[in-house]
């Protein structure tokens, strides 16, 4: 299958307990994979895990390639992380923050290439942030800001996107911007897997979803298999009412 496979994924920070407990886990290609579960259940660790950037035992598989057997550069290229939201101060143009997602691609001092210029002028167009090119980041709002975060990991070329919480701090109409492109992209094949908090947005969003508690998984496939009475009240200790609830969209393009 192809996607992102784990078996037996443990995860800790450095120095610490495990905090991820031998999951096994399967991400597909074309679907939004939703990570969710109660502060401290892990997802934030294992999507960090997953890129190499805490310690990690058991296996993952992208592809059928193992992910041990590929330098930082490798899987720099075929997977790509969005963080909750952005340290950057520096007063970078939106282009130029973009354009860091081709370091992989070339050497530290080495210039751009065709393909690189390419590949940031498709991300910014994918992202409909092309229009705030010559922008400083800092002077961007959150929702904008995320779309460039998330452009930075499209010009990457990475076909495997990691998100942790993309739409925790925006408004609802940045949130369904964010989530159009997320959809847009799990069309093209990729995998996309998102920590999310919202379990309405979850339901909206998402094809699948996996519930960790206490760095372990608790359910995981469809999304209304997972978001159901009996796992929401197992983890959360609430009652999962069936409502009509309140609906969003962005109107229709002229």
């Amino acid at each position: 299958m192809s996607g992102l496979v784990l078996e037996q994924f443990s995860a800790r920070h450095e120095n610490g307990p495990p905090v991820v407990h031998s999951v096994d886990l399967s991400f597909t290609r074309g679907a939004v994979t939703a990570l969710i579960g109660p502060n401290g259940a892990g997802k934030s660790t294992l999507l960090k895990a997953i890129l190499g950037l805490v310690p990690a035992t058991g296996t993952a598989r992208l592809d059928d390639t193992p992910l041990s057997g590929l330098s930082r550069r490798d899987r720099a290229r075929r997977m790509a992380y969005v963080p909750q939201r952005s340290r950057l101060t520096a007063r970078l143009s939106v282009q130029s923050v973009v354009e860091l997602g081709r370091f992989a691609h070339r050497g530290p001092f080495a210039n751009l290439t065709a393909d690189d210029r390419t590949a940031v002028h498709t991300a910014l167009a994918d992202t409909g942030t092309d229009h705030l090119a010559d922008r400083p980041f800092p002077e961007l709002s959150g929702g904008e800001q995320q779309r460039v975060l998330l452009a930075r990991a499209l010009a990457t070329g990475a076909t495997t996107l990691l998100l942790d919480e993309p739409t925790s701090a925006l408004d609802v109409r940045q949130a369904l911007l964010l989530h159009r492109v997320l959809r847009t992209l799990a069309d093209r094949n990729h995998c996309v897997i998102t920590v999310l908090h919202d379990l309405s947005e979850v339901r909206r969003h998402a094809d699948a979803a996996v519930l960790l508690h206490e760095g372990r998984v608790v359910r995981a496939g469809p999304v209304d298999t997972v978001v159901h009475p009996d796992p929401i009240r197992q983890v959360y200790g609430v009652e999962l009412v069936a409502t009509e609830g309140l609906e969003f969209r962005l109107p229709e393009a002229p």
